[in-house]
């Protein structure tokens, strides 16, 4: 399992299957609720087969997780079910926000 210090997470990618659409509206969410934390982590969305290597964390819907993890090996991946109850995005931020390490290892993430 991927782990990240919260200092060292620059770049978020929120992917989807063709890097449209849904992507563009959590990664637009996601930089407004970083941004409102305080937070200067940049936020793009990507394919998921497009993930770049420079990427630090990964959010993606569940049934794209194994795909992005092998995408990105190097990023932690964060994955929900549902786009209206983002708990991967509530995690990243009470992560970031706290100074923890970021992990897919929690409660939270589903």
């Amino acid at each position: 399992m991927v782990v990240k210090q919260a200092a060292d997470v620059r770049l978020v990618a929120f992917a989807c299957e063709a890097g449209m659409g849904s992507s563009l509206i959590g990664a637009n969410q996601l930089k407004k609720r970083l941004k409102d934390a305080g937070l200067a982590v940049d936020v793009i969305h990507s394919p998921v087969n497009e993930i770049p290597v420079t990427t630090d964390v990964v959010i993606a819907h569940e049934g794209l997780a194994a795909r992005a993890r092998q995408a990105a090996p190097q990023a932690v991946v964060l994955s929900f079910r549902n786009f209206m109850n983002n708990t991967a995005s509530d995690l990243l931020i009470k992560q970031l926000t706290a100074g923890e390490p970021v992990s897919a290892d929690s409660s939270l993430a589903s």
